[in-house]
Protein backbone atom coordinates (compact mmCIF):
# COMPACT_ATOMS: atom_id res chain seq x y z
CA UNK A 1 0.00 0.00 0.00
CA UNK A 2 2.73 2.36 0.81
CA UNK A 3 4.57 1.94 -2.34
CA UNK A 4 0.93 2.53 -4.19
CA UNK A 5 1.19 5.53 -2.43
CA UNK A 6 4.90 6.76 -3.54
CA UNK A 7 3.98 5.97 -7.14
CA UNK A 8 1.02 8.23 -7.07
CA UNK A 9 3.16 11.18 -5.30
CA UNK A 10 5.67 10.58 -8.34
CA UNK A 11 3.34 10.59 -10.91
CA UNK A 12 1.42 13.68 -9.45
CA UNK A 13 4.95 15.71 -8.68
CA UNK A 14 5.41 14.36 -12.73
CA UNK A 15 2.34 15.81 -13.63
CA UNK A 16 3.05 19.08 -11.87
CA UNK A 17 6.38 19.53 -13.84
CA UNK A 18 5.19 18.40 -17.22
CA UNK A 19 2.35 21.07 -16.86
CA UNK A 20 4.61 23.61 -15.94
CA UNK A 21 7.33 22.57 -19.30
CA UNK A 22 4.37 22.79 -21.59
CA UNK A 23 3.23 26.19 -20.19
CA UNK A 24 6.18 27.86 -20.15
CA UNK A 25 6.89 27.10 -23.79
CA UNK A 26 5.59 29.25 -26.85
CA UNK A 27 5.43 27.60 -29.97
CA UNK A 28 6.20 30.64 -32.05
CA UNK A 29 9.53 30.48 -30.05
CA UNK A 30 9.58 33.57 -27.73
CA UNK A 31 7.48 34.47 -24.45
CA UNK A 32 8.17 32.94 -20.95
CA UNK A 33 10.72 30.06 -22.30
CA UNK A 34 13.46 33.12 -22.68
CA UNK A 35 13.13 34.15 -18.96
CA UNK A 36 12.73 30.74 -17.55
CA UNK A 37 15.81 31.08 -14.57
CA UNK A 38 17.83 33.72 -15.84
CA UNK A 39 18.11 31.70 -19.21
CA UNK A 40 18.59 34.12 -21.85
CA UNK A 41 17.27 31.85 -25.21
CA UNK A 42 21.17 32.35 -26.59
CA UNK A 43 23.12 29.84 -24.61
CA UNK A 44 26.70 29.92 -25.70
CA UNK A 45 25.51 31.29 -29.40
CA UNK A 46 22.91 28.19 -29.72
CA UNK A 47 19.27 28.54 -29.32
CA UNK A 48 18.85 25.73 -26.73
CA UNK A 49 16.02 26.76 -23.86
CA UNK A 50 13.60 25.62 -26.48
CA UNK A 51 15.45 22.16 -26.69
CA UNK A 52 15.49 21.48 -23.43
CA UNK A 53 12.21 22.32 -22.81
CA UNK A 54 10.87 20.22 -25.73
CA UNK A 55 12.89 17.44 -24.10
CA UNK A 56 11.85 17.78 -20.79
CA UNK A 57 8.44 17.50 -21.86
CA UNK A 58 9.47 13.84 -23.64
CA UNK A 59 11.02 13.17 -20.32
CA UNK A 60 8.12 13.97 -18.09
CA UNK A 61 5.70 12.50 -20.41
CA UNK A 62 7.88 9.58 -20.32
CA UNK A 63 8.53 9.50 -16.85
CA UNK A 64 4.59 9.45 -16.17
CA UNK A 65 4.31 6.66 -18.76
CA UNK A 66 6.92 4.09 -16.96
CA UNK A 67 5.37 5.05 -13.55
CA UNK A 68 2.17 4.30 -14.44
CA UNK A 69 3.19 1.10 -16.09
CA UNK A 70 5.05 0.08 -12.92
CA UNK A 71 2.35 1.07 -10.03
CA UNK A 72 0.25 -1.62 -12.10
CA UNK A 73 2.55 -4.40 -11.42
CA UNK A 74 1.40 -3.42 -7.33
CA UNK A 75 -1.81 -3.53 -7.83
CA UNK A 76 -3.82 -6.67 -6.30
CA UNK A 77 -5.51 -7.98 -9.61
CA UNK A 78 -9.11 -8.12 -9.92
CA UNK A 79 -9.62 -10.72 -11.95
CA UNK A 80 -9.75 -13.39 -8.69
CA UNK A 81 -12.67 -14.16 -7.07
CA UNK A 82 -12.93 -14.73 -3.69
CA UNK A 83 -14.60 -17.85 -2.81
CA UNK A 84 -15.89 -17.73 0.69
CA UNK A 85 -17.71 -14.47 -0.43
CA UNK A 86 -19.52 -16.52 -3.16
CA UNK A 87 -20.24 -19.65 -0.97
CA UNK A 88 -21.84 -17.60 1.61
CA UNK A 89 -24.53 -16.24 -1.11
CA UNK A 90 -27.93 -18.54 -1.18
CA UNK A 91 -27.97 -20.06 -4.16
CA UNK A 92 -30.57 -22.83 -3.72
CA UNK A 93 -33.70 -22.52 -5.82
CA UNK A 94 -37.16 -22.72 -4.28
CA UNK A 95 -40.42 -23.94 -6.29
CA UNK A 96 -42.48 -20.99 -7.71
CA UNK A 97 -45.68 -20.10 -5.60
CA UNK A 98 -48.90 -21.76 -7.36
CA UNK A 99 -50.59 -19.47 -8.91
CA UNK A 100 -54.10 -18.44 -7.55
CA UNK A 101 -56.60 -19.89 -9.63
CA UNK A 102 -60.68 -19.25 -9.31
CA UNK A 103 -63.43 -21.79 -9.80
CA UNK A 104 -64.64 -21.42 -13.01
CA UNK A 105 -68.38 -22.02 -11.52
CA UNK A 106 -68.48 -19.03 -9.62
CA UNK A 107 -69.51 -15.49 -10.77
CA UNK A 108 -68.21 -12.49 -9.49
CA UNK A 109 -70.58 -9.66 -11.57
CA UNK A 110 -73.90 -8.52 -10.01
CA UNK A 111 -76.82 -9.74 -12.68
CA UNK A 112 -78.24 -6.28 -14.25
CA UNK A 113 -82.08 -6.19 -14.00
CA UNK A 114 -82.55 -3.30 -16.75
CA UNK A 115 -83.06 -0.77 -14.22
CA UNK A 116 -81.97 2.51 -13.99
Amino acid sequence: MIILFLFLILIVLACVALGFVVLIQNPKGGGLSANVGGLSNQFMGVKQTTDVLEKGTWLFAGIIAVLALVSSLFLKGGGTVDSSVLQKVNTTTSAPAPAATTPANTTTATPDTGKK
